[in-house]
């Protein structure tokens, strides 16, 4: 397309171009125009990288291609001569990412703009390789691929959700091994364009729709093999940030062992494809049956050797003297219980003869000491008599007196006696009382 002539002057007096528009003096559109116009003019040339979207090539002999953000829903009108696409050194098509170097034009005549290019460059594997490094290491460094914030898949889902591309060898793949594995398993697929400038919003609405719905406890991102080109949007950054930030478990299954898109490591589980996705989201019927029938026999084995130990013990303490003949020991001992029963009764008999020995030793002491042995040899207990009949004992002259009235027992009786005189016996001289 070529540059339109320039428009003719046609303000009118008042609509000074150099002044400020004001309610009284406005602009006309074309003067608003024509200083946009001039305003995109000073911008000069610019590089601008893109996805190629669309690409026409018309006959005469303009070419246009729509650029869009991968990281946004922003695009750009681009147009150039067939002869800078026929300089690129690798085809274009659509979903190639390219560098152009052109500058902007603003049409007065219907206010559009667009880029017109001179020269455009596809972005190398080389360079893609190296703008995904260095978003790996951003997102790294952000945590987004921490291990610790790995969740666990459920050993048994209820729903699996399935984000791949339709009827695709990832699909296939997928339902075949998971209903093989266990065959009432529900898949809930999204289905999304997985290459292309159009993949990353499709992937995000897919990706979103599954998470919200609470049926679904795990979600399988699958696509099969390709070039650098076609997994870029599995590296794409918001779709590794979604991938982190969604509340279901997500297993990323891109390509083959080889390939490591970014997804993979925001993922909580990578697989290396989507047949071992599904192996790791599905169990195995027959291999968990199998698993519960060997629990089940080592629980039997263990509780019948836990008895069999049991019924061993049990069978050894029985077998043990004192349980086997537990009257052995009685006859055992009953020889001694009979010599220590006539020993002691022996020795009882030897203390009860040697204590009645010295009982009668000591009646004979007794009998000897008494005063009834004493008064048998001519002696006499006197006792004073009282008025109050206590009769204590005399024991000297200085408890009586004359006149005192006596008792003075005697071994055959008592007789009564009255004092008259008392007479004290002295070691030196004599002396009588009358």
């Amino acid at each position: 397309m070529t540059t339109p002539p320039a428009q003719p002057n046609t303000a009118q007096p008042g609509a000074a171009s150099g002044g400020a528009s004001t309610a009284e003096q406005p602009w006309p559109v074309r003067v608003v125009s024509m200083k946009v116009a001039q305003w995109i003019d000073r911008l000069g040339e610019v590089w601008v990288e893109g996805q190629i979207t669309q690409l026409n090539r018309r006959g005469g002999g303009t070419a246009f291609l729509v650029l869009r953000d991968p990281s946004a829903n922003v695009s750009l009108q681009v147009t150039c001569l067939p002869a800078v696409l026929d300089r690129s050194e690798v085809p274009l098509t659509e979903g190639t990412q390219v560098i152009v170097r052109g500058k902007f034009s603003y049409w007065t005549g219907r206010g559009s703009l667009s880029l017109r290019i001179t020269e455009i460059r596809a972005v190398g594997v080389g360079e893609l390789l190296a703008r995904i490094e260095r978003l790996r290491q951003l997102l790294h460094a952000e945590g987004l691929f921490d291990p610790r914030l790995k969740r666990p898949l459920p050993f048994l889902p209820r729903t699996v959700g399935l984000v791949t591309a339709r009827a695709s060898a990832a699909e296939r793949d997928v339902r075949s091994i998971a209903e093989g594995r266990w065959p009432d398993v529900r898949i809930r697929a999204e289905y999304s364009t997985v290459q292309g400038p159009t993949a990353v919003p499709q992937l995000l609405t897919a990706l979103r729709t599954l998470d919200a719905d609470p049926e679904v406890d795990v979600i399988i991102l699958a696509r099969g093999g390709g070039s650098v080109e076609d997994l870029l949007p599995f590296s794409d950054e918001a779709l590794c940030r979604a991938v982190h930030a969604a509340r279901t478990p997500i297993v990323s299954a891109i390509g083959h062992e080889p390939d490591n898109p970014l997804c993979d490591f925001a993922a909580d589980v990578r697989a290396a494809t989507p047949t071992d996705a599904a192996k790791r989201v599905v169990p195995d019927v027959l291999a968990e049956r199998d698993r519960v029938a060997e629990l089940r026999d080592r629980a039997a084995a263990a509780l019948r050797g836990w008895v069999g130990r049991e019924v061993r013990a049990l069978e050894a303490i029985r077998s043990r003297p004192a349980f086997a003949h537990p009257h052995r020991l009685v006859d055992d001992r009953a020889d001694d219980v009979d010599r220590l029963r006539r020993d002691g009764r022996r020795d009882v008999r030897r203390l009860l003869d040697r204590e009645a020995d010295g009982v009668r030793h000591l009646a004979a002491r007794l009998t000897a000491l008494g005063p009834a042995a004493t008064m048998a040899r001519g002696y006499a207990i006197v006792q004073k008599v009282t008025p109050d009949g206590e009769n204590p004992v005399v024991r000297g002259i200085d408890e009586i007196a004359p006149g005192t009235q006596l008792r003075v027992r005697l071994p055959d009786g008592a007789a009564k006696a009255a004092v008259m005189g008392v007479e004290r016996l002295a070691t030196n001289t004599e002396e009588t009382d009358e």
